[in-house]
């Protein structure tokens, strides 16, 4: 059983897809303070040929909240008449359009839930089987912080592997997860080049919106298995 954990992001870039891909389950860390400045409501797209970040608005955010007390306060007018100004002669603009539509009209606004959803559109799509569970429904010990709190998620989820991001190299320690039994490894994002509209350059780190503008079904899962264990 292989298990990852993370924040809830709005359409992150291809990496945090690659370690959700990868596991068996996936638990959104939706009770954990909220990070401010992070990027839980941003991201890059090309916008006029060039990576320029876009924001989604938030309700109520606020490092002293979690993440599950604050709401999604965007109407997503602005981000989809960007997608609809830049990628319209991408190849694969209808599909992503579609997929982008059925994302931003879930009627639960709460930012995990929201997020969380987003995930499974984009898992459905892909035909990807990931469980998606939300850290605030596992019965666990709350009082726990940091590698602690993942352990004692990994333990309940029964979990003998658990995959991070390659960020994730200065907080965790093999050696401490290997006492729990549980292998440690970090994904780490080997890139791909794609065709990408107006660009000759290629440029990458971009939102998975960039990824799915500009490839298949197939090619954007072939971009997903593209990483190494470390």
């Amino acid at each position: 059983m292989t298990v990852g954990i993370m924040q809830p992001y709005f359409m992150p870039y291809i990496g945090y897809f690659q370690l959700i891909k990868s596991v068996d389950k996936y638990v959104v860390y939706d009770d954990v303070n909220y990070i401010k400045g992070g990027w839980v409501s941003r991201n890059n797209l090309l916008i006029n040929g060039e990576k320029q970040m876009f924001t989604i608005v938030l309700k109520g955010a606020s490092p002293n909240k979690l993440f599950n007390e604050i709401e999604i306060g965007d109407d997503f007018k602005k981000l989809m008449k960007t997608l609809h100004m830049n990628y319209s002669k991408s190849s694969n603009f209808e599909e992503t359009m579609a997929l982008m539509e059925k994302i931003i009209s879930f009627p639960n606004k709460q930012l995990p839930l929201f997020i969380a959803n987003s995930f499974r559109e984009i898992l459905g799509y892909l035909s990807i089987d990931t469980e998606i569970i939300m850290s605030s429904n596992i019965q666990k010990d709350n009082t726990l912080k940091g590698k602690d709190k993942v352990l004692n998620i990994c333990n309940i989820l029964g979990a003998d592997t658990y995959y991070n991001a390659i960020g994730g190299q200065e907080l965790y320690s093999k050696k401490e997860f290997k006492e729990h039994n549980i292998t440690l490894s970090f994904i780490e994002t080997i890139i791909q080049p794609y065709a990408q509209m107006h660009n000759t350059n290629f440029v990458p780190g971009l939102s998975i919106i960039d990824v799915l503008m500009n490839n298949s079904k197939q090619n954007v899962n072939l971009l997903l298995d593209s990483f190494v264990l470390r």
